[in-house]
């Protein structure tokens, strides 16, 4: 959306000669088609996490930290969320910062995406606590399909297949970033703007649109900020 806004105007005559007013004209001619031609991106508003009008939080509690300008979710049992109300998501590209810690099987967090209820979801979530940890560097980055297929059930069923390494590896107590970049079925991650993925996986669901929020699991408390959502074009 672009405002414009105008303060103390005043009257003015201006005397332009014809080449610069056609030039004038030509930019505003021009201007809508440049504006459209940019990718339609959304910036979720994170300092209204507790409106209820545009966020719903599940199982867990939630502030703003305006030092940080990052939202936070507590720790609690079982996994918790703060959803966007009114996006549905398909495929896109989801960008945040995340910040957890390194204490073992204390913190997991990622992105929710797909989802169809409180329970029935897929996500992207990190272990910042393996990332530096070598003999559990693999379990650095995981996908999951809630309900049916959860981290427990891939690993009886799929072994490695849907975690893997970070590359590059974040300090497991830092901020990093994450894309994820979803084309139904295939989703990529990145992390800290790599070239190459981390993980590439074809989704378990059937799920190809639902609600997006900020994820945590199990046990698990987390900080996001700089929510970045650029929905493909249809």
């Amino acid at each position: 959306m672009f405002i414009l806004s105008v303060y103390n105007y005043q009257p003015t005559t201006i005397i332009m000669k014809p080449q610069k007013f056609i030039s004038l004209i030509s930019i505003f001619i021009l201007c809508p088609f440049m504006v459209n031609s940019q990718k339609d991106e959304i910036l979720p508003d994170l300092s209204e996490v507790k409106n209820t009008d545009q966020w719903t939080i599940f199982n867990r509690n939630v502030k703003y930290e305006r030092a940080d300008q990052c939202v936070y979710l507590n720790s609690k049992n079982g996994s918790g969320f703060a959803r966007l109300n009114d996006l549905i998501f398909s495929n896109g590209t989801i960008e945040a910062d995340l910040k957890g810690k390194d204490e073992f099987q204390r913190s997991f967090l990622g992105i929710a995406f797909h989802g169809l209820n409180n329970s029935t979801y897929d996500a992207i979530y990190f272990r910042p606590f393996n990332f530096k940890n070598p003999d559990r560097r693999g379990h650095s980055v995981q996908y999951v399909s809630e309900r049916e297929n959860t981290w427990s059930i891939l690993r009886q069923k799929y072994l490695e297949d849907y975690k893997n390494p970070v590359n590059p590896v974040p300090q497991p107590n830092d901020w990093f970033h994450v894309k994820v970049v979803v084309e139904y079925p295939v989703v990529q991650v990145f992390v800290n703007n790599a070239s190459e993925p981390s993980l590439k996986i074809n989704q378990l669901s059937t799920r190809k649109e639902g609600w997006l929020g900020l994820w945590v699991g199990n046990g698990s408390d987390g900080c996001f900020r700089n929510l970045r959502i650029i929905p493909e074009s249809k």
